[in-house]
Formats: C-alpha cells, structure tokens, sequence
C-alpha cells in the first residue's frame, strides 16, 4: 500500500483586525423627541456656616464652579442664584435648595408628599379619649351631649358585651333624671342621636335585635383608656 503525500505549501490565510465600535457621547439624561438639550442646573446644597467650616465660603464655591465651566467648555455661559430659605428650615440642604427655587421636580414631590399627608389626616379614624371625655372624628370633635357622651363611654368601658336597655337606664339615668322618665325608648333615641353624630363610623354602636347594644371596636377605632381599667376586666 502507498500513501500519497500532499507537498504544496500551506495557505495562510491572514487575520482581520476588527475595530472595536467607538463608544457613544455619555448623556446626561434622554430628551424628550422634539427638544434638545441646551444646559443643565447644578443644585449645591450648603449653608454659609458649613461652607465656612469647610474654609471656603458660597461666592468662592460659586466663583471656582463658573471658573471650572469656563475651563472645560469656553462657549459655555453660566448664571447663579443664591437660594434663601428660612433658619432652620430642617431637611436636607439640597432638597431645601431645589423647593426655593422652584425645582418642577422637587415641587411635584411637595405635591404629593402634602397630598397623601391632607389624605391621612382627613381619615384618622376615631378617637375615644376616656381620659379627657371627648371623642375625635378624623381629628375633629364629635359635638356629643353629656348623655350620649356617657352612653358610648359605658359601652366602650364593656367592649365585646352585649348591655341590655334595662342596665343603660340604671346605670345612666338617676333620680335626678326622672322628668325624663326613662324607658327602652330613651335608650333608642339617644342610641339613634349618638350614631348620627358619629357619621360614617355609626357601626361601632351595634344593635344586638332583642337584647341591646354592644361596642364593636374597628380598625380605625383608637380608645385611649384613663388609669381606671375596665369594670368587665378582672
């Protein structure tokens, strides 16, 4: 057996660099199609004392910034504004900056933050105040009388329990009261008074049909107890 041999040179076929793509020009931030961007603003958050005990003060930090914009881009035109604030303003310099001069950003989220702080305060709930004998209807008081006051005041002393008529009008009304001659249908219409001052938050006075009332505490219902602890705990 013979083996033929192959004795033409080897062909050499020679490597093409590839040049690796130039990087894009870095953004600042997109624009919206249709605009173009013609400068940006550098918020500097610093008070005069700080910068003073940095060893500089705000016209030389303001001085040396244009001095440096003049330096990278000689066409470049720059204006300042010193942003004033009242002493003590609280928060941070930057943030402080941006909202007195009138940031859209900074200001949108004023907006939002003073929108969802009016929401909660508009839907605080209820507040029962044992300890100062006033009730609170998303932080304004509940014009309650005396009576009715002292009505909800004995439901919410015996939380979970059903009262019957006959106990409220014992415990609630004297002989003092006895022009007023109470009966079952006292109980209902101070009941029914006592609702209707509450608004949206009536529920927490349950009609038990045949027996009575009862407090039922919700989620949004805060009772703040005096040092005397309730007669129904042991």
């Amino acid at each position: 057996m013979s083996l033929a041999l192959d004795t033409r040179p080897a062909t050499v076929t020679p490597l093409r660099r590839v040049e690796a793509p130039a990087p894009a020009a870095p953004r600042i931030r997109a624009v919206p199609e249709g605009t173009e961007a013609r400068g940006f603003v550098l918020y500097v958050g610093i008070d005069e004392a700080k910068a003073l005990a940095d060893g500089t003060s705000l016209a030389r930090i303001v001085e040396q910034l244009k001095a440096l914009a003049a330096e990278v881009a000689p066409s470049s035109e720059t204006y300042a504004a010193v942003a004033l604030a009242p002493r003590e303003a609280g928060g941070r310099d930057v943030d402080v900056v941006r909202l007195a001069l009138q940031d859209p950003a900074a200001l949108a989220k004023q907006r939002a933050e003073t929108a969802d702080e009016n929401l909660d305060r508009a839907r605080d709930g209820v507040v029962i105040d044992l300890s100062r004998k006033r009730v609170l209807l998303d932080n304004e008081q509940a014009g309650l009388t005396y009576k009715e006051y002292e009505l909800l005041q004995y439901l919410v002393l015996r939380e979970g329990r059903t009262i019957e008529r006959a106990e409220l009008i014992s415990a609630l009304w004297s002989e003092a009261d006895a022009e007023e001659a109470p009966n079952e249908r006292t109980i209902d219409v101070h009941v029914r008074r006592l609702r209707s001052k509450l608004g949206d938050y009536e529920e927490i006075v349950r009609t038990v049909r045949g027996v009575g009332y009862r407090f039922d505490r919700h989620a949004d219902v805060s009772v703040r107890h005096t040092s005397t602890p309730s007669p129904d705990l042991v």
